[in-house]
């Protein structure tokens, strides 16, 4: 896997081939993957997570062999339903967990400079914890893992004797995602293979093979969901909270940047005095989206006083305010909108503004919503002086 740039984004592996035998016999399946939360699987809300800190490039789904093709028909379900933004591949598992990695390893694509590797069943991982993971690898970490210093007194022990108590001080338990330079590691699986040394996790291989691994903070709700008594920490996790956003602008005929609206050059003619690209969608639509995280507008955070905004497309605007609004732990789940002008007609365009929007929201086409209207000949609109444009933005807490 030789390496691309050095700001590529990692790809993750979601490692969903275990059997987990306690907890599956717990909750009447195979396999604890199989567990339903909030109507989707264990390992649909990691994916969510790892899509949501726009710090992923793709995901690869290992799941055991025997259930791939059963695993894919539910992905693709679940993909038609809420899009993750990012693509997805799918590798069938080995017997052990080691065996699953170096295989979900070897499906990567090609030229893949850094991976994460994330356990299917610690679905409360947060977006900024998986952020956090892929900065320290972009800072030249070869390995990363999130940790939490060990509050229980560790004690090693043979059948029921204790042979020795170790020093608190000094250990961490270690969680996932974990990051690495994906040569290096598919090296060290390679020299583990081939030297029979087994582990429980891969920073543990890194190790092995000699590479330091860099220790950042974890987090306490990103606990794994192993015994039958962790099922209630599904049923006692907070349901996500739900705000509505309302966002407006309008803009002057003139002499000034041909119209576009939601992304999408509509030329015929017409041309709008503004001092970015003058997209009234994408302005109303970015009000929209920071009303619902509660962080002012447009106005006050890319000023038409700062030269830097000067013909700057709306989608760049549109970016950063989505980050932001991942930065709050919140996405956006629905947007409608509402465009007012006499002129140009606006019908021949509305599918093509529709599915751009949907694009830069990464939300299925069915959750976006663009209506136009005339005001029948009256006022600013109606003489045909400008274009105005309404957005209502519901969006929604990450999980975790």
């Amino acid at each position: 896997m030789p390496s691309t740039s050095h700001t590529e984004k990692p790809w993750a592996l979601i490692m969903a081939a275990g059997r987990g035998s306690r907890l599956a016999a717990a909750i009447g399946e195979a396999y604890k993957q199989c567990l339903l939360w909030h109507g989707a699987p264990l390992y649909w809300h990691a994916a969510r997570a790892l899509s949501r800190s726009g710090a992923v490039a793709g995901v690869v789904f290992v799941f055991p062999e025997q259930r791939l093709e059963d695993e894919k028909q539910l992905l693709r379900k679940l993909h038609a339903r809420e899009d993750l933004g990012m693509p997805w591949l799918t590798a069938g598992g080995g017997e052990l967990r080691q065996d699953s990695v170096h295989l979900g390893l070897a499906a990567l694509p090609p030229r893949t400079r850094f991976v994460l590797i994330h356990d299917a069943a610690r679905p409360f991982v947060s977006p900024a914890l998986v952020r956090n993971v892929c900065e320290s690898l972009q800072q030249g970490a070869l390995g990363v893992v999130p940790a939490l210093p060990v509050t229980d007194t560790i004690k090693t022990v043979k059948a029921d004797h204790v042979l020795a108590t170790l020093p608190r001080e000094q250990l961490v338990a270690a969680q996932t995602p974990q990051g690495f330079d994906a040569r290096l590691l598919l090296k060290a699986h390679q020299h583990a293979r081939g030297a029979s040394l087994a582990a429980t996790d891969d920073a543990t291989l890194m190790e092995m093979a000699g590479h330091a691994v860099r220790v950042i903070t974890g987090e306490a709700k990103n606990v794994k969901i192993t015994r039958p008594e962790d099922l209630a920490l599904l049923e006692d996790a907070p349901r996500q909270s739900r705000r509505i956003g309302m966002g407006y602008d309008v803009h002057r005929y003139g002499k000034g940047r041909p119209l576009k609206l939601g992304g999408i050059a509509v030329p015929e003619g017409m041309e709008v005095l503004a001092h970015s690209d003058g997209d009234v969608l994408l302005h109303a639509l970015m009000d929209a989206l920071l009303g619902c995280v509660g962080l002012g507008d447009i106005g006050a955070l890319f000023p038409d006083s700062d030269a830097c905004f000067d013909n700057i497309a709306s989608s760049v605007l549109l970016c950063k305010v989505l980050a932001m609004t991942r930065e709050a732990g919140m996405h956006p789940e629905h947007a409608d909108m509402t465009i007012a002008a006499q002129t140009p007609r606006i019908d021949p365009y509305r599918e093509k503004i529709r599915n751009n929007i949907a694009r830069l929201l990464n939300l299925p086409r069915e959750s976006v919503n663009v209506k136009a209207t005339t005001e029948e000949g009256m006022g600013f609109i109606g003489k045909g002086e400008g274009i105005k444009a309404w957005a209502v933005v519901s969006a929604v807490t990450d999980y975790g």
